[in-house]
């Protein structure tokens, strides 16, 4: 049997339209990917499986799954962005450890379309540096694990690297995902001020931005009209 871990966001999604297959079946596989693969690359903080399983089921459930474009996509979170019941700890000790009563706009959106939020990813220390080093987790490049996946969205660059979720989420101000992105092998786009809500709570004076990280330019377009809130790209 074929496995949907290391498919891409648009092949999933057009699969789950024709309904062959289903948002748990597409989960389950990817699940499996990071049973077998994220105690060597570490690349969650948070693995929600139960709770992503249900998401899954709630997505399946919904009367417009055939116009989500996120059908039943897993998504890793970085995880200085609240996912509602979770915790966000930002690579720190330092922080609460309640969970969040509500998703930051940016997750938001993508479970509108249909994406699930399959766990939320290591940063290091306050997102701070260049590589994803820290109290909860070192995420390693998946491509060699005895070198960095970069950082600060080290976690969402190296579960997409390794198949363990097609789409990951993270934020830019100095190059957090651009960095990762060019060490992972991955399409990471910082888009410009104002294109993606911020709400970070300051968003590093200005300088940060919320962007996709993908495994190709579909996807990250894709993903990118979800976060705008834009319809979904045609192909030429």
């Amino acid at each position: 049997m074929t496995s949907w871990a290391g498919r891409t966001a648009a092949e999933i999604a057009a699969a789950v339209h024709e309904g062959t297959v289903s948002p748990r079946e597409v989960l389950a596989d990817h699940l499996a990917r990071i049973d077998r693969l994220d105690g060597r690359v570490g690349a969650f903080r948070t693995v929600r499986a139960e709770a992503a399983l249900a998401e899954a089921d709630a997505v399946a459930a919904r009367a417009d799954l055939d116009q989500l474009p996120l059908a039943g996509v897993p998504v890793a979170v970085k995880d200085n962005l609240p996912v509602r019941g979770e915790s966000t700890r930002n690579g720190s000790a330092a922080t609460s450890g309640a969970p969040a009563e509500r998703d930051h706009v940016t997750v938001a959106r993508l479970r509108a379309a249909g994406a699930v939020v399959i766990g939320l990813t290591n940063v290091p220390e306050l997102c701070v540096f260049g590589t994803t080093d820290g109290v909860h987790g070192t995420a390693r490049n998946p491509w060699d694990t005895a070198r960095t996946a970069g950082g600060s969205s080290g976690g969402s660059a190296a579960a997409v690297a390794a198949g363990m979720a097609p789409l990951g989420l993270g934020n830019d101000g100095m190059g957090s995902l651009r960095i990762p992105a060019a060490h992972c092998g991955l399409v990471g786009l910082k888009p410009g001020a104002g294109t993606v809500p911020r709400e970070l709570g300051g968003g590093w004076f200005g300088m940060s931005e919320n962007g996709p990280l993908a495994t190709t330019v579909e996807d990250a377009r894709l993903m990118l009209s979800a976060l705008t809130d834009s319809p979904p790209p045609t192909s030429p």
